[in-house]
């Protein structure tokens, strides 16, 4: 029964590497997330200069989320918003 108990205290190397690696990728993910709500904090404070300045934050947020599309994509999106526009008296 002793020996059980040792061997329970004392992980195999396999079992050991692989407890590592998972604290490690733990770690890594922690890190990241910290990073992530940093950043996110910076691009807060941005849009609160902009606002401070005068800007629009919402037309800002509309601006920065068409840039990340590609021109056809775009092109797409606002012809069926026209489309739908019409649809509904609102042009």
């Amino acid at each position: 029964m002793a020996t059980s108990a040792a061997a329970a205290v004392q992980d195999e190397p396999a079992t050991r590497f692989a407890k590592d690696q998972l604290k490690a990728i733990v770690e890594r993910i922690e890190r990241l997330e910290e990073e992530k709500k940093t950043i996110s904090d910076d691009i807060r404070d941005v849009y609160a200069e902009a606002k401070g300045n005068g800007f629009d934050t919402k037309a800002l947020r509309t601006i920065v989320r068409m840039r990340k599309q590609d021109a056809n994509e775009r092109a797409e999106q606002e012809t069926i918003l026209e489309t739908y526009m019409q649809a509904l008296g609102m042009l």
